[in-house]
Formats: structure tokens, C-alpha cells, sequence
């Protein structure tokens, strides 16, 4: 098993059919885990990638009447590599 973490921006509150609907996406063989921010508009979803693939959880969650916006890095920023001082002759 090869659990992949997935994070999503959204953009209307889900509407209580919408959010039904996801709790069906909960059952979905290869769905781990489903966390969504209210306040930051972001759904997490942990899937096992040996048997779904991150298109298909996008789908999935489309079909759910989820407004998904964009796909949100969950790696920090890295910082801007320092260049070398050139030398001194």
C-alpha cells in the first residue's frame, strides 16, 4: 500500500448535498482519509495510490459538487539558493 496525500482549494461552501456526497467519497475503496478546512477552503484527501490515482480523486470529489479551485502544494516553500561570493584573487 502506498498511502499519497492530495490537497485542493475550493471555492463555495459546499452545499449540504455536496457534503453528503462526500461522506459517500469516504467509502470509496482506496479513500484513507478525507479532511476538509473550512476556514483556509482546502479539502486534504489521503488515498492509497496502488489503487486509485490522483485524476481520480480530483474526479471524484468534482462529482461530490465540491467547487475545486486549484491543486495546493503541500510542500513548504524552499528558500532561493544562495550564490557563491566570487573569490578573491
Amino acid at each position: 500500500m502506498t498511502q499519497l496525500d492530495v490537497m485542493y482549494q475550493y471555492g463555495a461552501v459546499p452545499s449540504e448535498a455536496a457534503m453528503m456526497a462526500l461522506a459517500q467519497v469516504r467509502k470509496v475503496y482506496g479513500i484513507r482519509h478525507l479532511q476538509v478546512d473550512e476556514a483556509e477552503k482546502t479539502i486534504r484527501v489521503e488515498y492509497d495510490a496502488t489503487r486509485l490515482t490522483e485524476p481520480i480523486v480530483h474526479q471524484l470529489l468534482r462529482r461530490s459538487g465540491l467547487d475545486i479551485l486549484d491543486r495546493v502544494s503541500l510542500l513548504p516553500p524552499q528558500p532561493e539558493p544562495v550564490a557563491a561570493a566570487p573569490a578573491a584573487s
